[in-house]
């Protein structure tokens, strides 16, 4: 298998970072990768909101459940469905967010904003625009390794031909 192949595989949640900013160069570097992220019809209706203000951040955190990672975070970005978007795009550069941020030794934790109307009102979102996921970012702390959680279900228990 080649590097990206196994770069996708070996890809983990990462949720203790150093709390020191993203360079700029390397925020850059994941916005831009983000930005050319294949979309619905190429219709990009999504928008990105970088959150470094640790006060913000805190507020934030407060929009989901399990959201430690934000509070940790040296920068979260939070992913704004625009009208007529598509909630499966923001699952899509979710994950270019995160192969990009890897790719750099930049370590990221997707989240869930469980209460997303409180999400939106505190980052002035507008009536038909929504978010409800994020990816919180920062360098990986010493030590710091993905969670385990049992490993991966079986191909027979994943896969069905032709129906289920």
């Amino acid at each position: 298998m080649n590097d990206n192949y196994q770069s996708i595989i070996d890809l983990r949640a990462i949720r203790d970072y150093e709390q020191v900013p993203l360079r700029e160069a390397d925020l850059d570097a994941i916005l831009h990768a983000a930005r050319w992220t294949g979309s619905s019809k190429n219709l990009q209706n999504w928008a990105f909101i970088v959150v470094q203000d640790e006060d913000q951040l805190a507020k934030l955190a407060e929009c989901g459940d399990y959201t430690v990672p934000v509070e940790n975070s040296a920068a979260t970005i939070v992913l704004v469905v625009e009208p007529d978007g598509y909630v499966f795009d923001s699952g899509r550069v979710a994950q270019n967010i995160m192969l990009a941020a890897d790719a750099i030794g930049v370590a990221s934790c997707p989240i869930t904003l469980h209460r997303d109307q409180d999400a939106a009102s505190l980052l002035g979102l507008t009536a038909d625009q929504s978010c409800r996921f994020a990816v919180a970012l920062g360098y990986p702390a010493d030590g710091a390794s993905a969670k385990k959680f049992g490993g991966r279900k079986t191909m027979t228990e994943l896969v069905h031909w032709e129906q289920y």
